[in-house]
């Protein structure tokens, strides 16, 4: 077994242990703003694709074991939604591993009160979508859609956009 594989494995069993204690580079391998588009904004995007489409209705791909389109997978549909929901709250977690780093080279503020909330609207977020995916509901999951646009916002307010690119480098996280 590669020391990767083991250290992943490690991660997923121990995650709240982990938590406690600075995690070696190898375990935090992804810098935010690779997270964030690695997982978040796929995640996202299938939840805010059923506010426009019932995902019921969404066809299934010609291979659905290959789709690149989750809706569209072999766990699509419904289940794709409620699974996206479940992914964004999970991510949550890990945005508080130590050791990961900004898109900047700078450490993610876990020690900042106000990250450790944003991450925890984000978490919530996640799962007031799973509720909504689960009710079938489209109405449901736009009432959703508005909190996990909230959390969003909160954060990126404070770390991301209200701040000008040559100034972001120097004091913000993305």
């Amino acid at each position: 077994m590669s020391k990767a594989v083991l250290a992943l494995l490690v991660t997923s069993l121990m995650g709240p242990a982990l938590a406690q204690s600075p995690a070696p580079a190898s375990v935090v391998p992804a810098n935010l703003a690779q997270l964030m588009r690695g997982t978040l904004y796929p995640a996202s995007n299938v939840v805010f694709a059923a506010q426009d489409q019932n995902p019921a209705d969404v066809p299934r791909a010609k291979d659905p074991n290959m789709a690149t389109d989750l809706l569209a997978s072999s766990y699509g549909k419904w289940d794709a939604v409620e699974n996206s929901a479940l992914a964004i709250a999970e991510v949550a977690n890990l945005l508080m591993v130590p050791g990961r780093k900004c898109a900047n080279g700078l450490d993610v503020p876990l020690t900042n009160p106000d990250w450790a909330k944003f991450v925890q609207e984000l978490r919530d977020a996640g799962m007031t979508a799973y509720a909504a995916a689960k009710t079938r509901n489209q109405d449901k999951v736009i009432e959703a859609t508005d909190v996990m646009t909230t959390a969003c916002k909160n954060c990126h307010d404070k770390y991301r956009d209200r701040v000008k690119r040559a100034d972001r480098a120097k004091q913000k996280c993305e």
